[in-house]
């Protein structure tokens, strides 16, 4: 529950749009017209997941993990099939979702707190360059969705990770009035179960699940704001490492890999990094699962309250699944990469979108579609302009969720990522437009050319057999590129190549045999990572 001094700012909000009526009513005594005769502004809820991938969820395909809610709510709303991040890591893309803009304009174009220039030596990966600085907070010049949305009289609230900013650069300086969770970091400091270590989270009783308190949160938010309409942000932490979960949905996913069939070995070797090639992870299974149940929890308060049909859900995630890195916890297959890479498998996520009284209730889209669409999706749906001086990149999705016939084949879609990823990923920059996407790789100063449609896994680089619309695109991304005064990584004059040579060795050598043996334990019978299973800890350093 809330403390006593919230409940008072609740109904603070909670009145001021009565006593507006009463002063109105006083005003217009003559007019014919009564609020209860006006369509009330739909509210506006959006469920951020954190690491999840396009196929993570049983309403984009997985046989292995179990979303129920998600799938159910996918019935009654728009699949896009081609959802997209505006980056492979997570806080440029929280940031776009946040601004509208892809990730060269608002300049936030690696997770906040990444090395870059010369302190990325310290890795000791003995790359061949140094990564480009960057913005490491939310320009405070942007509006954002949520100062927009204030600014049209909601009340705005915010539940778990933010990312985008530390003191002074938090949810309540970017326009939510609440702020449930929210701070600079981009993990969740004390694990899945109380104690949080959150400075803006009070804990509960000890082994309280993190995703069902936010959701908790929210649903208290939603149920307070019955006279006012409300913008919610509920942002997992999950399901970003350390990945962890209840011994009873980790015997579960464990029990259904086995009937499901565990191959002998579980990774491959990508560019850089082990990969992970199957959905078998129990751990992980569990933790999706959890953010599930923390979800049906939200929808049900929406419909036990009558919100569900005045309410427009939108649903993503903001990167790829984690298939190399990190925890190595999921397969993006048949998508190549995962989290931290230029290829789809790192920029794919699942979006979906459910509209009250839409056209495309159950449908799906082909459409590629963005997180920069979302922010002018939600004004024009609820009758509003983008406020002025903001510049978005994105556009509105609304056409689409109405049943309208949308292609935008001419649409380009841009990224810049100029770093290197924790997940094996290269600085690199990208377009796609229509079927075809160009990756531009810093590194080399050379391009590869896929046709999507004909080749999702990206395996086939056709440049050679399409020069000049591989010269077109390149030099449409050089000049976007030029437009925005991206930052650029540079050579790095100290590289070892004997250096790196032995440091991917290693890597070979140690650590994909560990990652094996790791999941074989993951997957006996016996494994107990710690006796409460609190804290378990399933990544490798």
């Amino acid at each position: 529950m809330l403390p006593k001094t919230e409940h008072a700012e609740y109904m603070h909000f909670r009145l001021l749009p009565i006593l507006a009526l009463w002063v109105s009513s006083l005003a217009w005594t003559g007019c014919t017209q009564t609020a209860d005769q006006a369509a009330p502004k739909l509210n506006v809820l959006l469920i951020l997941a954190d690491d999840l991938g396009a196929h993570d969820v049983g309403f984009m395909g997985s046989t292995y993990y179990e979303t129920p809610n998600l799938d159910r709510l996918a019935a009654q709303g728009v699949v896009f099939t081609q959802g997209y991040s505006t980056c492979q890591v997570c806080s440029p893309a929280r940031a776009s979702i946040m601004t509208g803009e892809f990730t060269a304009r608002h300049g936030i174009t690696d997770w906040i707190g990444a090395k870059t220039g010369e302190a990325w030596r310290s890795h000791n990966r003995h790359d061949l360059m140094l990564p480009a600085e960057y913005e490491m907070q939310l320009p405070a010049d942007r509006v954002t969705v949520a100062e927009a949305l204030a600014s049209e009289g909601y009340h705005t609230f915010f539940a778990g990770k933010w990312h985008i900013g530390g003191e002074g650069s938090h949810p309540e300086d970017h326009g939510f009035h609440i702020n449930r969770g929210g701070f600079h970091a981009g993990s969740p400091k004390g694990g899945y179960f109380a104690p949080f270590k959150n400075p803006n989270l009070e804990d509960g009783p000890n082994g309280e699940n993190l995703s069902m308190r936010l959701a908790r949160e929210t649903s208290e938010f939603i149920r307070s704001s019955a006279d006012t309409p409300f913008f919610a942000m509920l942002s997992f932490y999950a399901v970003h490492g350390p990945i962890q979960t209840t011994e009873e949905k980790w015997a579960k996913y464990r029990d259904k890999a086995e009937q499901q069939g565990i191959a002998e070995s579980g990774f491959e070797m990508e560019k850089k990094l082990p990969i992970r090639q199957y959905q078998d992870n129990p751990v992980y299974a569990g933790l999706v699962e959890s953010m599930d149940d923390a979800i049906g929890e939200v929808l049900n308060t929406l419909e036990e309250t009558g919100m569900m049909d005045n309410t427009l859900i939108i649903f993503t995630s903001d990167n790829g699944g984690v298939a190399s890195g990190d925890a190595f916890s999921t397969s993006n297959a048949p998508l190549r990469g995962g989290k931290g890479y230029q290829w789809e498998g790192g920029l794919r996520v699942p979006l979906m979108v459910y509209l009250p009284n839409g056209a495309m209730k159950g449908g799906s889209s082909e459409v590629p579609a963005t997180g920069a669409d979302l922010y002018p999706t939600i004004m024009e749906s609820i009758g509003a302009a983008a406020p002025e001086g903001a510049h978005l990149d994105g556009q509105s999705l609304l056409a689409i969720l109405q049943g309208e016939q949308v292609t935008w084949a001419d649409r380009p879609l841009y990224w810049h990522y100029p770093h290197y990823g924790n997940q094996g990923g290269d600085p690199s920059s990208v377009i796609r437009q229509g079927n075809w996407k160009w990756i531009y790789y810093h590194e080399t100063q050379q391009g590869a050319l896929y046709q999507l449609d004909q080749d999702p896994a990206e395996l086939h680089n056709v440049a050679d057999e399409h020069p000049n619309l591989a010269e077109k695109l390149h030099t449409q991304l050089q000049q976007w590129l030029a437009d925005q005064s991206a930052r650029m990584p540079a050579p790095d004059e100290a590289y070892d190549d004997e250096a790196h040579t032995q440091y991917h060795n290693k890597v070979v050598n140690k650590k994909w045999p560990a990652l094996e043996k790791q999941r074989e334990s993951m997957l006996s019978p016996d494994y107990q990572p710690n006796p409460d299973w609190w804290g378990s800890q399933v990544t490798i350093d």
